[in-house]
């Protein structure tokens, strides 16, 4: 029988998004692959350290462990490194994720190359890089993806059982229709948009259908781990109302929900402590990115050229 990924949630990474690759990649960034790759190699049996989104795949993981009874464990997640890595060093890749414990088996190394056209194949549910560029190809494709922040402030290990996520709403839970009355005329007439449309659930964001997948993967899942997830939004009452209402109309329940009327991010992040956060603008990333582990989601109206970052 062939091998399939068929109803697993399926988490594609870039190398440096997983593992701490900075110092190799200002050996990368000077255009000297060659010296790059000689550099991986000499460090093949040294593990790299984990970078911002390790937490996040680790829990993920975990969620395949086999049950208390000593039964064969449910796959139930799949993740997959996808990266512009070069083959050789794809093979510290492997080494370092075998070091730590964390079962990855498939990867694609494309050596600079744009690697984003292998996730539809993948049916990935997530795509994390640091390239923007890719993320938006990505995005475009129709895959929830963020590009990850190196700098980012690494997850707590205050909550070893729960994988904890937090989305912004408009231009990432939701569709960016409420952004754009934002971007037009402004936070009255914004109010007085989602005040008026209360009762009309907002279209679907590019990160709709990730936060359904993880619904189903908690309902699937093993009482060894669960996942909780908040939404964190500048919107405040009466906008408050249509944001609710859309995840009842989804059939999708958040486990907090913070309108906090534009004040910044970061510290109340820091409280959630996050395994990560995604947010469509880097104004609230950079807040977000000084506590807990980020992502910018370049879609939406904040994300097209010329528009100032909020």
């Amino acid at each position: 029988m062939a091998a399939s990924l068929e109803g697993q949630l399926v988490v594609a990474i870039s190398s440096r998004a997983l593992f701490d690759f900075e110092q190799e990649n200002e050996v990368f960034e000077q255009r000297d692959d060659r010296a790059y790759m000689q550099l991986q190699l000499a460090r093949l049996d040294q593990p790299a350290k984990p970078g911002v989104a390790f937490s996040l795949v680790k829990k993920l993981l975990a969620f395949n462990q086999a049950a208390p009874d000593g039964a064969t464990p449910q796959q139930l997640v799949e993740v997959v490194i996808l990266s512009r890595n070069d083959p050789v060093s794809g093979m510290r890749v492997f080494r370092s994720a075998q070091h730590y414990g964390l079962p990855i088996q498939r990867g694609t190394f494309t050596r600079g190359q744009p690697p984003w056209r292998y996730l539809k194949p993948l049916h990935a549910n997530l795509f994390l890089s640091t390239h923007l560029s890719d993320v938006r190809a990505a995005l475009d494709a129709g895959v929830p993806a963020a590009q990850v922040y190196p700098h980012s402030a690494r997850a707590s290990e205050a909550h070893p059982n729960e994988v904890r996520i937090a989305f912004d709403g408009d231009a990432v839970l939701f569709s960016d229709e409420a952004e754009q009355v934002f971007q037009r005329d402004g936070l009255s007439a914004f109010q007085q948009h989602e005040k008026d449309k209360a009762d009309l659930p907002l279209l679907a964001g590019p990160f709709k259908p990730l936060l359904s997948a993880l619904q189903r993967l908690q309902q699937q899942g093993t009482p060894a781990m669960r996942i909780r997830t908040a939404l964190v939004t500048a919107r405040s009452a009466p906008a408050h109302e249509r944001a609710i209402r859309t995840l009842m109309d989804w059939h999708v329940e958040v486990d907090e929900a913070m309108f906090l009327g534009g004040l910044p991010k970061g510290e109340f992040l820091r409280e959630f402590e996050p395994d990560f956060f995604f947010d469509d603008q880097t104004g609230h990333i950079e807040s977000a990115a000084q506590h807990v582990p980020a992502g910018h989601v370049a879609s939406g109206i904040a994300n097209l050229p010329g528009v100032p970052p909020a």
